[in-house]
């Protein structure tokens, strides 16, 4: 197939000087994913290394030859290095199995949501430019209605009598040393919501990720001893070092959740023993809300990971009390990895209020526009250190990531004591935090603005007791025309529309609110729906 250099279109997160620094100081290595499975494969072949709930386990000597015979066959199929493989697959250990036969190949992922849409997996292809997309049978109809928009081959993984394979004729191929990835190279293409309504695509080097990895084993005092349950899809960058990276360089076992439910999670704890979790904020409160939990034993959690939005202190309080397990917290974003995060060592309140002291290698400062307001302790924060990706695929909004000195943002307003710990207090970008997850309310917009009944449409926030905010849809409509929100949900998935992007409220109204400068008002709805939900209307 030919390698392809990967279009990268801005100057890369950190210099060559920087890379140096890393090393010496410990926080990049010059192993990878791959070696670490090989090691483990070696050192504990026997101990299971990915668990698919409720049943099915692969042990590290699986999981490695496993890993070996899928990347032979993407070799016969002329997988080269550099080549992009697009990956739509439910969450399970086959998914992390592939993920490292592609590495070995010298191929980079690109990681697509279990839940994505047709147009969202459309969008993805046609920006990260994959020469094959990998799906599972759940979703090949869906693949096969996307590659028909986009030109890629399409394969399917399959697990007949338990062994992983694809579906293809191809003589298995010889996979060469030289050209597995290194840990400096992008090794994975992620998704993120794009205020354009547009999903960018993130450029993952596994060093980012083994820096966070080590954070983790730090701050939550990791063994490879642990077993974890993480609650995240693997594409995602909380899911890329709870699912995989954090599992594999410890050599522990990892619990998958085909999807999370409560009950599920919580038979997963009790079966398989689970000492660590790894979940949003929502999950969270959507465990402590079940009456479920009295009938499990959870006393083997020691420590969960949370995180992607405010946790609620009184939940995570009893969460504690119930389980004898110390909740952590990091702060971050899939572009900038962790800026700051919680230690077992901390107070509760340290880490049930705040996000965590700032990271030492992670040199953060506040921003207003362009203006360096660190010295005031409130501001847009902004990094440069070795957790931080390379930016978008083709430096996509470039200067909205970065500040004019190369110093890469987040869409948070957020306050810093003096003893370094970090709050959250706001947020500058449009974006819907719906259980941990961003929302892009312009993505949402242009999707209802394709019905035609809707002549213009505003996504806003609509506050939530377990989620933290849903999506709340207002919109103008056409002369003569209806529609009510069934309506429209069943008409934007008949077109393919992300299940993350449905509005679960509509309110039609005459005329939307407007600025003087002509912009709506998002304001004064945000105001009207806060109302509406006090009040019950």
């Amino acid at each position: 197939m030919g390698a392809a250099e990967l279009d990268i279109g801005a100057s890369p997160a950190f210099s060559a000087e920087d890379a140096a620094r890393y090393r010496a100081a410990g926080w990049w290595s010059d192993t990878t994913l791959s070696d670490a499975v090989r090691r483990n494969a070696e050192r504990i072949p026997g101990r299971v290394a990915y668990i698919d709930h409720p049943s099915g386990a692969l042990t590290w000597h699986e999981f490695d030859c496993t890993a070996d015979a899928l990347a032979q066959q993407l070799a016969g199929l002329g997988v080269a290095r550099g080549d992009r493989i697009a990956v739509w697959h439910g969450d399970s250990a086959a998914i992390h199995v592939l993920f490292v036969a592609v590495e070995r190949c010298g191929a980079v992922v690109v990681g697509i949501g279990a839940r994505a849409g047709i147009q969202e997996v459309t969008q993805i292809l046609h920006s990260a430019q994959p020469t094959l997309l990998i799906s599972d049978q759940q979703r090949s109809s869906s693949a096969a209605a996307a590659t028909a928009q986009y030109p890629v081959t399409l394969l399917a993984l399959s697990a007949d009598g338990g062994i992983l394979s694809l579906d293809v004729t191809a003589k298995p191929g010889v996979v060469r040393e030289e050209a597995q990835l290194g840990p400096d190279d992008v090794f994975l293409i992620n998704s993120t919501s794009g205020t354009t309504g547009v999903p960018k695509c993130v450029l993952h080097t596994q060093n980012r990720w083994y820096y966070f990895h080590q954070k983790a084993v730090a701050n939550g005092v990791l063994r490879s001893e642990d077993v974890f349950l993480p609650a995240i899809p693997a594409p995602f960058g909380f899911g890329i070092w709870t699912s995989h990276t954090t599992p594999i360089y410890l050599g522990a076992t990892a619990v998958i959740l085909q999807r999370f439910a409560t009950e599920a999670a919580y038979q997963a704890i009790a079966r398989h023993r689970v000492s660590v979790l790894c979940c949003v904020s929502t999950q969270l409160t959507m465990m402590m809300a079940d009456p479920g939990r009295a009938g499990y034993d959870l006393s083997s959690l020691r420590v969960v990971f949370t995180g992607g939005e405010a946790l609620p202190y009184r939940t995570a309080a009893e969460f504690e009390e119930l389980t004898g397990a110390t909740i952590l917290q990091f702060y971050g974003s899939n572009e900038t990895g962790l800026l700051s995060g919680t230690t077992v060592g901390d107070s509760r309140q340290r880490r049930l209020r705040t996000a965590g002291r700032i990271a030492p290698e992670m040199a953060v400062r506040l921003f207003d526009g362009d203006r360096d307001v660190t010295e005031e302790g409130r501001g847009q924060p902004a990094c440069r250190g070795p957790a931080t990706s390379l930016g978008y695929l083709g430096a996509a909004d470039h200067d909205t990531l970065f500040t004019g000195d190369g110093w890469m943002r987040i869409g948070d307003i957020c306050e810093i004591d003096a003893d370094g710990y970090l709050t959250v207090t706001g947020r500058t970008s449009d974006f819907i935090l719906r259980g941990g997850k961003n929302i892009s309310a312009p993505q949402v917009e242009a999707a209802a603005m394709t019905h035609p009944a809707i002549v213009v449409a505003a996504a806003v926030a609509m506050p939530d007791q377990t989620f933290g905010e849903k999506v709340c849809l207002y919109a103008e409509l056409a002369d003569h025309h209806t529609v009510d929100l069934a309506g429209l949900v069943d008409y934007l998935m008949a077109q393919g529309v992300s299940k993350e992007i449905l509005p679960e409220r509509l309110i039609a109204i005459d005329e939307l609110p407007r600025s003087p400068g002509g912009k709506i008002a998002k304001g004064r709805l945000r105001d009207d729906i806060r109302v509406r939900t006090q009040t019950g209307r």
